[in-house]
């Protein structure tokens, strides 16, 4: 199964995708007799108080998992997990959420998950619950977060160890949750202000268009007008009374999951889950359930909405009634078939835009259930502002070719091998799934009420579904799933569309009048990167023993890092770095890293990535591209059993790379379109231009204008990246459910095969070291499109490189986390003005005298004067006296346990190994990483408060609304409660 990513890559992925596939789920509505004669089952019995939903299913629930009850109608799920080892995630599953609001309470059921951390019984003062946390080193908003949907409301604590008095902690907290909160009014009144600034950075293009593709496809039902952020005349007003009602009827036993994965004995676990939650009683009447409406019976609909800053999307839907059959053995069966004959469809699309003049930059189709209110099935795709008919025109031909010609029995095999190779792989790795992944999955099961199976299970019930499945029968599945209202073609755009619904509805109907042939069938072609020549010997081996690495070098030079480990089984990564990155351009020359998921996209020489896929399907590899500082990258993810073919198609990429002008031209298509999505934001402006401001202007971290990206061509970046890959150092990295001597013959079959390479350079002075900026007196002032009631400020101040102080750098580290509390307690707790400050910490390895201390925060453009004041203030206290022990141990604690958390995955090893063969000392960094931070004191935070937190060096921006000529257009016109 391949997987192409890099981050330019990964941004042509449609992110409209995450939108459709909307997994929400509690609320109950009964299809009409009419919605089940078109094939849906009967509604699933409500299941009895405390049951689970394998109750009434054929399906097994993962024996792994103990699930259970407590008289009080609350559930717990528990499970034993100790990957990474000593730690455990928590989460509070409560079944209610925006759409059980009445009117006068919209947005309260998202307030009162902001009032879970601000005072109840056993924890009184705003504020406290997040100290209590911090010392037992939870970061707040890592590992200590909570998330308000449509139908739930879930707290998450990710708990760093798992010793009595750390989970007694967090069930207790979580108790507290669930039905001790005091909210007080004036917490409330305090907390106000930040419900008001997420409402504000939330508030994009691309949720306001969420918002109107939502209101077109559920059209009468209540969705529509039930997000989970609310209006703001009700924050602005909200009183106890109100969320205090809320809180009683539907924070209760009956509606609640516990839901606890770790290392520790399930049976324990249980003991505390009884003794902790089995005194909860509901109080007052219980709330009920909405009508969310039915699923309006429409033809074909159109609808335009037209949001400056955001894509060029177009969407063909067609939505039925929900399937709120239980959870059983047929459906998924029945779903099965169905996503394989979406898959297939998906592969042609994919194929479609990786072609020459492609209709569309990206496209998919996708099928759902929206919140148990309808099913919906769907094509999404994106288009430049000027091609959205030829997107519409392919999107409609593609769908009307594989309802009418079905699938291939070529095809429906390839996906049949894919989909079970990744299955395969989840098996392999089931006793070694990440804590956290688990504890998130069981509580995707809850709103849906399906059976959380096991992955051998979902590896089993597969086979049996595709044994001797016939293409007739997908066909026939794919035929049936678009049916139903419809199709109701929305069309997104950042720009006027000329004619508006009446151009939309003449282009499909141009597009249904063309005819359809039959799906062209691909030719065979076979995988051409075998052999590489005679496999390299080895020159050197070296074994760094305290840190289970094997340094290698081939003959050849080639490097070769391997670190065998048992963090994730049957998980291999792999980097191979080349060339000098960054290092090796020049800074006043525009980089083409934006464009190197072309490089990716382009294929080999001998044959395309398209065709390249289809000769490797059932192999697990992937293919990531990006730019360091030191190196270019190649990056891949694989099994053991795969790892030869991981190899090759690295290897291959280095050796014959395609460089196929195609690629080049969609990822250019792509990249003139960000412009007026980045300036839509102050968010978006900062994330393009902050690395560019941060580098005093240097071109190798300016992102390109869209006449850059236009000006570019495919040689551009061939004659950029192809010195590297022909005579540039290669070094290889291993990491992962590997054995030594495995990883040494697949990187000698291929790159221990190529030509003699140099040894990667010895650390030395950098031919062109970035600068940090000027000092700025006077804030640097860049503007945006967005809301006027929002802006960003940011400061920074230059510190210095890694390497010139490592244990300053720890104690640089910590300062800024200390920084960031200090703007938490102030900005966040005391004024009640942001939802997000922020401090960063960076120093670079490479570069011996760049790194920084910053501080961001968001707030209407009026506040800005006085975020610079309040850091001011914070960076003279800390400059003024040594911080408590208490405060320092909040700072320090939850930065430690994350290093923890990382040095248990494979990704930490594949980082941190980089370039260590040329560089030894990035080895001391992996062993003495945590041992530094433990020792740093106050007084040492202090003193790097003194060096580096000086007025005369920071650097200050402020990126502000400009003042609007003209309403926006569209339906979604600012009222006087705006879309956030």
């Amino acid at each position: 199964m391949t997987r192409l990513a890099c981050a330019a890559l990964a941004a042509l992925t449609i992110a409209a995708l995450a939108t459709p596939a909307l997994a929400f789920g509690l609320p109950k509505l009964t299809p009409r007799p009419s919605d089940q004669a078109r094939g849906h089952s009967a509604p699933a019995p409500k299941l009895a108080l405390g049951a689970w939903p394998q109750a009434q299913s054929d399906l097994k629930a993962d024996p792994d998992i103990l699930f259970g009850a407590l008289p009080n109608g609350m559930r717990y799920a528990i499970m034993r997990n100790a990957t990474p080892p000593g730690q455990a995630s928590l989460r509070l599953y409560i079944g209610a959420g925006s759409l059980m609001e009445r009117d006068d309470q919209q947005g309260l059921a998202h307030f009162l998950e902001h009032m879970a951390f601000n005072g109840s019984k056993a924890v009184p003062n705003r504020g406290e619950m997040v100290e209590i946390l911090q010392r037992h080193g939870l970061a707040f908003g890592p590992d200590t977060n909570a998330q308000t949907d449509f139908d739930n409301t879930i707290y998450k604590l990710d708990l760093p160890k798992t010793d009595e008095d750390t989970l007694d902690t967090g069930l207790m907290l979580l108790r507290e949750t669930a039905g001790n909160l005091t909210l007080a009014q004036k917490a409330m009144d305090e907390e106000r202000g930040v419900i008001l600034s997420e409402q504000r950075m939330r508030d994009t293009p691309s949720y306001r268009v969420t918002k109107a593709r939502i209101g077109f496809l559920m059209a009468g039902q209540l969705p529509p007008k039930r997000f989970p952020i609310g209006l703001t005349s009700v924050i602005q007003n909200a009183n106890r009374d109100k969320i205090a009602e809320f809180y009683a009827s539907y924070y209760r036993p009956e509606r609640a999951t516990l839901i606890a994965v770790g290392d520790f004995d399930p049976k324990a676990m249980e003991a505390k889950i009884k003794a902790r939650f089995s005194d909860w009683r509901g109080v007052g009447p219980a709330g009920s359930d909405p009508d969310l409406g039915r699923v309006e019976r429409r033809g074909a609909a159109y609808d335009v909405d037209v949001e400056p800053g955001a894509p060029t999307s177009v969407e063909l839907a067609w939505v039925t009634a929900p399937d709120l059959s239980a959870d059983t053995f047929a459906k998924r069966k029945r779903e099965w078939i169905e996503r394989l004959g979406l898959a297939v469809l998906n592969r042609r699309l994919a194929t479609l835009a990786r072609a020459d003049n492609p209709p569309f930059i990206a496209a998919a189709a996708f099928r759902g259930d929206e919140l148990r209110t309808e099913e919906v099935t769907g094509l999404l795709a994106d288009a430049q502002p000027d091609h959205w008919k030829a997107a519409l025109a392919a999107a409609e031909t593609e769908v009307r070719r594989a309802v009418k010609y079905g699938v291939r029995p070529d095809e429906l095999a390839r996906e049949i091998t894919e989909q079970e190779a990744a299955l395969k792989l989840a098996a392999a790795g089931a006793a070694t799934r990440p804590t956290t992944q688990l504890a998130d999955a069981i509580a995707g099961t809850l709103g849906e009420e399906t059976v959380q199976t096991s992955p051998a299970d979902d590896l089993a019930l597969f086979e049996t579904v595709t044994k001797n499945l016939a293409p007739e029968t997908v066909s026939a599945a794919l035929k049936r799933v678009f049916q139903g209202s419809g199709p109701l073609i929305f069309l997104s755009s950042g720009q006027a569309v000329d004619g508006g619904e009446k151009a939309l509805r003449i282009a499909f109907d141009e597009a249904k009048a063309q005819p359809v042939t039959p799906p062209a069938k691909p030719r065979q072609v076979d995988w051409p990167y075998t052999d590489f020549g005679t496999p390299g010997k080895i020159a050197e081996r070296k074994d760094i023993l305290d840190l289970d690495t094997v340094f290698i070098r081939f003959q050849n030079g080639v490097r070769l890092t391997i670190k065998p480990t048992k963090f994730r089984q049957d998980q291999v990564l792999v980097k191979v770095r080349f060339g000098d990155g960054l290092e090796g351009l020049s800074p006043d020359h525009q980089a083409l890293t934006w464009a190197g998921g072309a490089f990716a996209e382009g294929g080999f020489a001998k044959i395309s990535a398209n065709d390249a896929e289809r000769a490797l399907a059932g192999k697990e590899y992937a293919v990531g591209f990006g730019a360091e500082d030191d190196a270019f990258a190649l990056t891949g993810d694989t099994r053991s059993s795969d790892i030869g073919a991981q190899m090759q198609v690295l290897a291959a990429y280095v050796a014959h790379p395609g460089w196929r002008p195609a690629a080049f031209d969609r990822m250019k298509t792509y990249g003139e379109t960000l412009e007026s999505q980045f300036q839509a934001t102050d968010s978006g402006v900062l994330n393009r231009d902050l690395a560019g401001l941060m580098h005093a202007g240097d071109r190798r971290w300016t992102f390109p204008t869209a006449a850059d990206i236009s000006a570019e061509t495919p040689a551009d970046l061939e004659s950029e990246l192809a010195p590297a890959l022909a005579s540039g150092p290669i070094e290889v990295i291993v990491v992962g459910d590997i054995t030594v001597d495995k990883a040494i013959e697949a990187v000698a079959e291929t790159f221990g095969a190529l030509p003699m390479r140099p040894a990667p350079a010895a650390p030395r002075p950098p031919a062109h070291p970035p600068a940090f900026p000027a000092p700025t007196p006077t804030p640097l002032v860049e503007t945006d499109d967005g809301r006027p009631d929002q802006a960003i400020g940011y400061i920074a101040w230059p510190t210095t490189g890694y390497f010139a102080d490592p244990q300053g750098a720890r104690i640089d580290a910590i300062l800024g986390e200390v920084l960031e509390l200090r703007m938490i307690d102030k900005l966040r707790l005391a004024e009640g003005v942001t939802y997000s400050p922020r401090a960063l910490y960076s120093a670079s390895t490479v570069w011996p005298h760049w790194g920084f201390i910053s501080a961001q925060v968001e707030e209407p453009p009026g506040e800005l004067g006085g975020f610079f004041s309040d850091i001011d203030d914070i960076a003279a206290s800390l400059k003024a006296a040594p911080v408590s022990r208490d405060e320092l141990e909040r700072a320090k604690k939850p930065k430690i346990d994350e290093l923890e958390k990382a040095t248990a995955t494979n990704a930490y090893w594949l980082a941190g190994l980089s370039g260590a063969q040329a560089d030894p000392r990035r080895l001391d960094i992996l062993r003495s990483a945590e041992a530094g931070l433990e020792r740093v004191s106050a007084a040492d935070v202090q003193k790097a408060a003194r060096t580096w937190l000086r007025g005369d060096k920071a650097w200050k921006l402020i990126i502000e609304p400009k003042p609007k000529a003209a309403p926006r257009q569209g339906r979604n016109a600012p009222t006087s409660d705006p879309p956030a």
